[in-house]
């Protein structure tokens, strides 16, 4: 019988504290949110969470993302899979058969999910995506890390009701944030382009008067 994957368990203040502090740092990058760290039981099934926020709908014709593989910090990415107009899974034959997509893009989740987890597949799991006419790229990173035999179960009762009260204020929050966020974003990005208009008339409007000037 196969395990799902679980991700380590830090004091929940912690942890909503860094999720609300990543989503609303300053910036215009796009917010991918990844676990950092997943630890996965050997021979498991082990679904790499990775979903986006955007300002704009996900057109299919237009969206890119890539997942890929580094068996280190300093070794070069592989990848292993793709959105291209459809998922296109590239077979490494590190993997093989063993990658599945798992996502959803329109509702912004792009996860994967690895079959039959083997110590080798450990290592750093990135997810590259583009969302136009959002022009800036996410990236979300996990560190995947395999176990050979389950850690103890804890008592986390505790740390559920506090995480349901203060879970509950922080997605609001966050909320609020990024709504104002994106009516920023799509400002600045019409702002640009009409910045670009207008310089582009001007060139267009010296060119005639020169041309006046010469006859």
């Amino acid at each position: 019988m196969l395990r799902d994957a679980w991700l380590p368990r830090p004091a929940f203040g912690l942890t909503g504290l860094s999720l609300f502090f990543s989503l609303v740092r300053p910036g215009l990058s796009m917010e991918v949110t990844v676990p950092t760290t997943l630890n996965v039981l050997n021979g498991s099934d082990a679904r790499l969470p990775c979903t986006f926020n955007s300002c704009y709908t996900v057109n299919h014709k237009h969206f890119s993302l890539n997942w890929t593989y580094q068996e280190c910090g300093n070794c070069s990415e592989e990848m292993f899979l793709q959105f291209r107009m459809k998922i296109i899974n590239l077979k490494l034959e590190r993997f093989r058969d063993r990658v599945e997509f798992s996502g959803n893009p329109s509702k912004y989740d792009v996860s994967v999910t690895l079959r039959n987890v083997q110590p080798e597949d450990e290592g750093l799991y990135s997810c590259y995506i583009l969302n136009p006419p959002d022009r800036h790229r996410g990236h979300g990173k996990i560190q995947l890390r395999v176990l050979m035999e389950e850690p103890p179960e804890r008592d986390s009762t505790v740390a559920v009701v506090v995480g349901a009260s203060v879970g509950g204020f922080l997605a609001v929050v966050i909320l609020v944030l990024m709504v104002v966020k994106c009516v920023r974003r799509k400002k600045e990005q019409k702002l640009s382009t009409d910045d670009l208009k207008t310089e582009e008339e001007g060139k267009a409007d010296g060119e005639g008067h020169t041309e006046d000037g010469a006859k």
